[in-house]
């Protein structure tokens, strides 16, 4: 997959994954997308941001995140 939309640059955000070369970063839509798990309220609080620019934020977000297994306590 190409993150076209993704940018690093180590002068902003201390090199962490923006989206399209802006102050807004991966992290920071993959935290909004679970707060606002409705896309219209997610729309109004970050109006910058398209549909893809979120797609693609949690397809970076997946393919970063190690396949090891985590044993987690019981609920």
């Amino acid at each position: 997959m190409t993150f076209d939309r993704i940018t690093i640059d180590p002068r902003k955000m201390n090199g962490q994954p923006c989206i399209r070369g802006t102050r807004l970063t991966v992290k920071r839509v993959v935290q909004a997308v679970a707060l606002y798990p409705n896309r219209a309220e997610l729309r109004q609080a970050y109006p910058q941001l398209e549909e893809e620019d979120i797609r693609q934020a949690l397809a970076f977000a997946a393919a970063s995140v190690d396949d090891e297994v985590s044993e987690l306590p019981a609920a």
